[in-house]
Order: structure tokens, then sequence, then C-alpha cells
């Protein structure tokens, strides 16, 4: 008996009343979780229900003392309405009550009682009004937010007995700017009071640079309090989710929110030329950045893009694009490497410059013409396509990949090779590596070519522009993971 094997166990007790058989193994294989059979006699025929440990959230002691033997088991099932209708949650919230589980589920998916990972602790004990906050980003990805609240996640709260109003309060996003406006006059007052709050955000990387850049744009008080931040992995990427192994489970961050700990998001600071504005509705208008001594910036906890990455986020930014999901960004590199004129993809022109670690000097890169300058400190943009494999989740550290004009078949065969584990940074043309600071001074005369990617957000820069990030921004929420 292997040593998988050996600390798998069973027990004979109930489901929801029912006598059972109930199998664990532990482990995140496809092997590893819950097996049910009707009854206490097991035979070789039996037939098992099998729950995989990627679908189980928490086994949580029923607070009765005249049932002490049992436990809430929470888990998620898939949808089986989502096959054929793309708006619908994949996955559907379920409970049981077990009686007797075995020994090894209930202390491997127990929710913390005590300490920062408790979520009970996350938000203030005391509060008048809730310190626990649900955002739904209606337009988020594909749209899943809302359909995901109703069948995941309220279903979730109210199995816990927690209401609206009295001990979360519920936000709908209507526009573009709602998570920011939600962030400026009600989470940033409160974390200058000193006090406790947690947001559940279903968004996807866009919702979390909005929390940032409007807390970092505000007054912060010597009493500022991080407020913490457990994301479900609703956008189109979501490479924050990823990168954090948020998404290693089927739980949609579920199983995170109720069972991880709070560590500060990694950030960058990037500072622009006077003329940079960022586009909106669907680049169709323009605002000015928030200044900071009096230079336009912006922050970021996933990457800083210009050349290709970035054309392809603002060319596929919009309502019809985003129904097809993360093929959006397919769809878009067709034209940009096989432009339908014939001819080869863009070269982008501009001064590159990179500083290393315990360096003073800049170091010029490529010499002025580029393909992809990516900046970023993730190691994943979307699941499976491992951008930067050296990053280790929120290790805090600004990595470099970049390379020069190529065709359109060779851009793909570097790319399709970040699908498997991040092989494209061993390509001799491909540059990767840590770095302080990036400097980008634009030579473009067309504005298409001097559009700039922040986590998601299009800013385009002036004509003779340019745009400076560093790494090293002291944190300002903390996520849960």
């Amino acid at each position: 008996m292997g040593a998988a094997e050996a600390s798998a166990s069973q027990t004979e007790g109930r489901w929801d009343g029912r006598p059972v058989t109930l199998y664990y193994k532990p482990g995140d294989s496809d092997e590893g979780g819950l097996a049910v059979a009707e009854g206490y006699q097991v035979y070789p025929e039996t037939k098992w229900k099998r729950i995989p440990s990627k679908h189980i959230m928490a086994c949580v002691p029923v607070q009765d003392m005249s049932a002490k033997d049992d436990y809430h088991f929470l888990f998620v099932q898939v949808n089986p309405n989502a096959e054929g209708d793309s708006k619908a949650s994949p996955v559907v919230f379920k409970s049981a009550v077990l009686t007797n589980p075995p020994q090894g589920l209930s202390m491997d998916y127990v929710a913390p009682r005590q300490g920062e990972n408790c979520w009970e602790l996350r938000q203030h004990p005391a509060a008048v009004q809730p310190t626990f906050h649900v955002i739904v980003s209606t337009a988020s990805g594909t749209g899943l937010a809302a359909e995901v609240w109703n069948r995941l996640v309220k279903p979730t709260l109210e199995h816990m007995k927690l209401d609206e109003a009295k001990h979360y309060a519920l936000h709908y996003t209507d526009s573009e700017s709602s998570v920011s406006e939600f962030t400026r006059d009600t989470l940033l007052p409160q974390a200058n009071l000193g006090v406790y709050q947690s947001v559940l955000l279903m968004s996807g990387d866009g919702g979390v640079v909005d929390v940032v850049n409007t807390l970092l744009s505000g007054n912060r008080s010597q009493n500022y309090r991080k407020p913490n931040i457990a994301i479900m992995p609703l956008g189109t990427g979501n490479a924050l989710a990823h990168s954090a192994c948020i998404t290693e489970d089927d739980t949609y961050g579920v199983k995170t929110w109720l069972r991880g700990g709070p560590r500060e998001l990694p950030l960058f600071c990037a500072r622009f030329s006077p003329g940079a504005r960022l586009l909106v509705n669907e680049a169709r208008e323009e605002t000015r950045l928030h200044e900071q001594d009096g230079v336009p910036t912006a922050h970021g906890a996933v990457v800083c893009s210009w050349g290709l990455h970035a054309g392809l986020v603002a060319d596929s930014d919009t309502v019809e694009f985003r129904k097809f999901g993360v093929d959006r960004f397919k769809m878009a590199a067709q034209e940009a490497l096989f432009p339908s004129d014939g001819t080869l993809p863009h070269i982008y022109r501009g001064r590159v410059s990179i500083l290393r670690a315990a360096k003073k000097d800049w170091q010029t890169v490529r010499q002025g013409e580029h393909a992809y300058v990516l900046a970023t400190l993730c190691s994943q943009l979307e699941k499976g396509f491992t951008i930067s494999p050296d990053t280790k989740p929120l290790d805090g550290k600004l990595r470099l990949v970049h390379f020069g004009p190529t065709t359109g078949e060779q851009t793909m065969s570097i790319m399709s090779r970040a699908y498997h584990g991040g092989q494209h940074v061993e390509d001799d043309n491909v540059g990767y590596e840590e770095i302080d600071a990036l400097r980008i001074d634009f030579e473009e005369d067309d504005a298409r070519w001097r559009r700039v990617c922040i986590d998601g957000k299009i800013i385009r820069v002036e004509r003779g522009g340019w745009v400076e990030v560093r790494c090293g921004q002291k944190g300002v929420v903390d996520l849960i993971v």
C-alpha cells in the first residue's frame, strides 16, 4: 500500500441522515476527494458517488452539542445547464450534513476558527454597518458574475446564516467606474478610521486595479488599515488569481475566501508623460490619469506592456469581443500578426531602457525596434499561459519579457511555448530577466502604436511621450490566498 493510499480513510456515517459509507483520499489529484456509497455494506459492484477534492469548499462542525459528530460539508457541483448556456454559472452550491466523516476530511477542510486565516476576523466585529462587501462586477469577462452570485456565493452565505445589510453589503456594478466609486466613497473612508474591512470581489484583474488606484490616489491617514480582498476569477485572463494559485480548485475562489489568509499584494508604479490619457468606453473617450507630484500615475499588480500584448488587449476590449472570453485575444492576434494587406506585423519603434537590481545606470534594450515588451509581477497571464516561469506567488519581483520584430509565424511559435510551462523564455530571440525599472520613450507617429496596457486598462501616450515603471510600491491591500 503506497503512502497516498495509506493516508486514505473510510468510515460508516450518515449523509443528511441516510446511512452511508464514506471514503476519503487526500490530495489534489483526480483520485483525491470524497466517495459516498449508500449503506454500510460495500461490495466490488457498489456504486460510489465521487466529490473531487477540487470541488470541496469546507467541512466544519455543526454548532450543536447534541450533534457533536455532525459536520457541514460544503462543495460545488458542475452545473448541467452551463454546457448549453454560456451565461449560466459553471458550478452550483451544494451542501450536506455528514455524520462521522473521515478524520482526514474534517482536518483538511475545516475553516479556521481563530487567527488571521479566519474569514470572520477579516472584518470589524463591532461595526454598526457591514464591513464585509460583495462586489458583483456584471460586465467582467463573459458576464457570469451575477449568475455565479445567485448559484454559488449567495447560497454559501445563506448556509452560513449571513444576512444582507446585517452581515454584508451587496454591490452590483453598473459602469466602468463603479468599483472606483465604491472604493472612494466606502472603502477608503472606513480604512482611514482604522476599520477592518473585507471585500469579496467577483471580477477580473481590472477590479483589483480599480481598488488599488483609487486607494493610492486618495489621502490615507495614520490610522489607515489595509482592506483585504478575496478575488473570484470572473474576468477574461484572471492573471492575478491564476498566479496566486486561487484557481487550483473549481470553487471559483470561495474555498480560498473561507480558508485562506492575508498577504500584502505587491504593486508597481507607472509614471507617464503629461499627455497620457486613460481610454474608456471602448476607446471612444479618454480621461486624465491621477497625478502624483504633478506626474500622471497608474499602479498595477499584474502587467505593464507595450507592443503586441497591449495591442491585443486594446483591440479586443469591446462588448462584442468580450463574449468570446479568453479567445478574444486569439481573434485579435489574427489581424495583428497576419495583416490582411499581406504585410509583416508592425515594428514598434521607441527607446526601451531597463534598470537592473543594484545598478545605477540605465541599459538600452534592442536598439529601437520591438515587437513585444512586457513587465510583470505575475507568472501567468491566463490559465496555462506562463509568461514568467521564475515568478513565485506574490514575490514582488518585476520581470521583463521582450523580443524584437519577427514574422507572424515566428511570433506564434514563440508565444505558443508559453503554454508549455514558459518554455518561450528559453528561445534565443527572447529576453527574460528580473529588473527594478523599465522606461519606454515612444518614437511612433500613429497613436495606435503608443498604447500601454496596465492590468487590462489601456493608456494612450502622446507623441514623443514616455512611461517609466518601477517595482516596490508599498501595498495598500492584502490579498486572501
